[in-house]
């Protein structure tokens, strides 16, 4: 067995062959800025000046739950893997329009959710679960075979959702309240209520014709 601190991420992997980007370089070296108690925002900012080794911990801290989220905005492993990569590998640029005042996980969210926008209208051949039931048989079936991360129901059926409706409910099921959400997204806390509403509603809908097939 592997001494724990040998043991390396999928952030660490992927932020140790980052190297430089975009005109930032990073070096990866001991830093205080990696002690437990340095704020994310903290992070963030040494981060935004270079800072590899801040870089490393920002991922290291942030990383399982950005793939848990880019999972439920995608619905399969492997989108969520592309996702998560592409938005790991734009941060370092991104992390120079980071503001404080904001905090770090709720405009990594934001980040994430636009992320997912783009890379929709990117894949044209975008398919939804609701084209027809044998292919969301499928998708359900070969989700059970995930080791990482199991499909579950919920997530197959959020597939029928558009993706306002599916992008407000990842954010809520990732335990982020109404108000966040709303921040999040650009729209009112009211509209996130109706958007969960609706949401209930298609899924129940969704099942009971499941239950009918």
């Amino acid at each position: 067995m592997r001494a724990q601190a040998d043991y390396e991420t999928p952030a660490r992997i992927f932020s140790n062959n980052l190297g430089s980007h975009q005109g930032l370089t990073y070096q990866l070296r001991p830093t205080t800025i990696m002690r437990m108690e340095t704020t994310d925002e903290d992070l963030a900012s040494a981060a935004a000046s270079g800072d590899g080794a801040a870089f490393a911990a920002l991922l290291d801290r942030h990383y399982n739950r950005l793939f848990a989220f880019c999972f439920r905005l995608t619905g399969t492993r492997t989108e969520a893997e592309d996702l998560t990569q592409d938005i790991c590998a734009a941060l370092p640029a991104k992390l120079q329009s980071y503001q404080r005042r904001a905090k770090l996980t709720t405009w990594l969210y934001r980040v994430a959710v636009n992320a997912a926008h783009d890379r929709r209208r990117r894949i044209a051949t975008y398919t939804k679960a609701t084209t027809g039931w044998g292919d969301w048989e499928i998708n359900r079936s070969a989700a059970a075979e995930e080791d990482t991360v199991k499909q579950d129901w919920l997530t197959t059926a959020m597939g029928c959702l558009n993706d306002d409706l599916r992008d407000t409910l990842a954010l809520v099921l990732d335990d982020m309240t109404h108000a966040q959400a709303a921040d999040i997204l650009g729209v009112s806390e009211g509209t996130i209520s109706w958007r969960i509403s609706e949401a209930k509603k298609r899924l129940k809908d969704f099942k009971a014709k499941e239950d009918m097939a």
